[in-house]
């Protein structure tokens, strides 16, 4: 490779000017080991940002952080298969999915990422299960995607290490929303984890990282394109984000919903929808015939449960965290409701309610910013619902009386309340 400075790359891109192969795989070359600095990766990254890059750039872009570590192959019985959502509040469909998925024969080995902005991480969310260990050595990763068919974990050292560097300054630089940088983030783990095939979920609405249509369109395009052009099956759905999915937003409070979906028959409509729809799109993706009866015998037989009890236990949690989830899960010490007024709910900020949460402590303003998992929202209300003196918004947990009252505050000048519901939103709103 010829003599070059990051600058030099730095300034091509800054002027709008196509990267070469050697020029990206420079880049990623240096921010592996360590010779490019932060602040050099982080114009690096705004420079993309403003300029965009071409299909061939994002490729070779994907290409060289994949390649960044190790790829791993998988000899198992059954396919090897993902999904991978954009990033929302309150989404926590990758804690059912997993294991229904599991349940119906297919092998999930799942890269998940920590929270990125205003949405949630669902590594973080993992990570609030006492013990379970998130970032696992190979050997123990492959024996819980064998043994439970599924494991949920975050990068480990010798997988995409690139990303991982590039994907915590991404989040403290505003350059999140790069469509670039999207891609390459997530397929370069998803490459490398040896997939058969992947289904993405782009969120859609104020509460995504790009709320236009148009935006999540031109994402799940290139997402598909780049993956097919890689050698792996991918298709997207592309889904509402214009209200927090669920009825919670935080880490230990999402846990509890999601033991709660796969246990009993709670389970809000909206996330049931996204939850299900997505799993059936992955067996098919596989091939595999009567995916909608599969994903409900697996949901109400109790087997998806039983997946995701094991790759707990595998993983290090408690062997009986389904059964008793409320034993293990952080609580805070202040509960209490967020009463915004009277009127029904016509319009929420989803992404300003995404940091409520962050500011109770639930996310990330620095890399090195600990998570409380403790802090989030509960029974939060959907479009539609009638709030009154009785009803409120949703229920506040926090570590203080002050931290509860200023997210009351918050949340106050991010929900729209109008005298007449509007009309209802589709959670499903395209497929690419």
């Amino acid at each position: 490779m010829a003599l070059r400075f990051p600058q030099e790359v730095i300034r091509k891109k800054r002027d709008g000017h196509p990267l070469t192969d050697d020029d990206i795989a420079f880049m990623i070359e240096g921010l592996t080991d360590g010779s490019i600095s932060d602040g050099q990766i982080a114009a690096f990254a705004m420079a993309v940002f403003f300029q965009g890059m071409k299909k061939t750039e994002i490729a070779a872009l994907t290409r060289a952080m994949a390649d960044s570590g190790r790829r791993l192959t998988w000899k198992l019985p059954g396919p090897v298969l993902d999904k991978h959502s954009t990033g929302g509040v309150g989404d926590k469909v990758s804690l059912m999915l997993a294991p229904i998925v599991a349940a119906c024969g297919g092998y999930v080995p799942m890269l998940s990422g920590r929270a990125l902005g205003h949405t949630g991480g669902t590594l973080d969310k993992m990570d609030a299960i006492p013990g379970y260990k998130s970032k696992p050595d190979i050997p123990l990763f492959r024996k819980a995607v064998t043994e439970a068919g599924c494991a949920i974990i975050g990068q480990t050292s010798d997988i995409a290490p690139a990303d991982r560097r590039f994907y915590a300054l991404r989040d403290v630089t505003a350059t999140v929303e790069s469509l670039p940088l999207i891609t390459a983030s997530i397929l370069s783990k998803k490459l490398a984890a040896g997939l058969d095939g992947l289904v993405m979920d782009v969120k859609v609405g104020s509460g995504a990282f790009l709320p236009s249509t148009a935006e999540a369109k031109a994402l799940a395009d290139s997402i598909v394109g780049t993956a097919r052009g890689a050698g792996l099956k991918s298709r997207a759905m592309l889904t509402d984000m214009n209200q927090v999915l669920g009825l919670t937003a935080g880490n230990a409070v999402e846990v509890m919903e999601a033991v709660e979906y796969l246990t009993s028959s709670k389970r809000e409509a909206r996330l049931d929808e996204v939850t299900q729809s997505l799993s059936v799109e992955m067996l098919k993706l596989a091939g595999m015939r009567g995916a909608e009866a599969k994903v409900k015998r697996a949901l109400d037989s109790g087997a998806a449960a039983e997946r995701f009890g094991r790759m707990v236990a595998l993983l290090g949690g408690p062997k009986d965290f389904v059964e008793k989830p409320r034993k293990y899960l952080q609580k805070a010490p202040v509960v209490r409701p967020a009463r915004l007024g009277k009127g029904v709910v016509a319009r929420m900020d989803v992404a300003a309610i995404g940091r409520v949460v962050l500011a109770l402590g639930g996310g990330r303003r620095l890399p090195t910013d600990g998570i409380d998992h403790a802090v989030g929202l509960t029974e939060v209300a959907g479009l539609g619902a009638v709030l009154s003196a009785k009803q409120p918004f949703c229920l506040i947990h926090a570590r203080s009386d002050a931290a509860a009252a200023a997210a009351e505050a918050a949340l106050k000048a991010a929900v729209v309340l109008g005298a007449a519901k509007p009309p209802p939103r589709p959670v499903i709103v395209g497929r690419r």
